[in-house]
């Protein structure tokens, strides 16, 4: 079993535009800081244990998102926050008191080799960089992440994570917000699109 000494945690809860998400942040690091890992539902929940355990336990867990030192739940519109909130708290809270690893061995590495890629366009660095600089803290603070996923024909294809996936403001903030940056930045792109949205 991978487990190192019982620590002390904290777990608060913070809001987000998306009323079906909530942020769980913690008092300590989950992932390297900028690294996310989304499971959008229980099948790809096999890379953590605290996941898998969350859409085992909770039957309203929709999605799970991880990322710095938050948790990031969705749940079904069956149930309110205030009814299910201190239940979803507390076992994360245990979960880690008790020493237990949030991810299966060599999830990171492998995470780690799909993102070095040496032979990368320049205009898909460029994006990249203006994603990381001007969009994502903004996205991170309300508990979700956006990732570039490509670049074609002047259409930018990114992917929403988190409490931005579903949410009834990712759109505009998609349109209004990062298609305009995008486009002022860098002139070759002509549109901003989302995966799965």
């Amino acid at each position: 079993m991978n487990t190192t000494q019982a620590k002390y945690v904290t777990v608060y809860t913070e809001a987000n535009p998306n009323p079906n998400s909530l942020k769980f942040v913690l008092n300590t690091m989950l992932v390297p800081e900028g690294v996310t890992f989304d499971f959008p539902d229980k099948q790809t929940a096999h890379k953590s244990t605290l996941v898998t355990e969350l859409f085992d336990n909770f039957d309203f867990v929709q999605r799970v998102f991880v990322m710095n030192n938050f948790i990031t739940v969705t749940k079904n519109e069956n149930v309110t926050w205030q009814d299910i909130a201190s239940n979803v708290k507390e076992h994360i809270k245990k979960y880690f008191e008790e020493g237990k690893v949030l991810l299966v061995p060599n999830v990171l590495k492998e995470y780690a080799e799909e993102l070095n890629n040496e032979n990368e366009p320049e205009i898909n660095k460029r994006i990249k960089q203006i994603l990381d600089e001007y969009i994502k803290p903004a996205v991170e603070g309300d508990g979700g992440a956006i990732s570039f996923l490509s670049f074609e024909n002047g259409i930018v294809t990114v992917q929403l994570q988190g409490a931005c996936s579903g949410c009834p403001s990712s759109s505009m903030t998609l349109k209004a917000g990062i298609e305009n940056l995008l486009k002022r930045m860098i002139p070759e792109v002509q549109t901003v699109v989302a995966e799965n949205m």
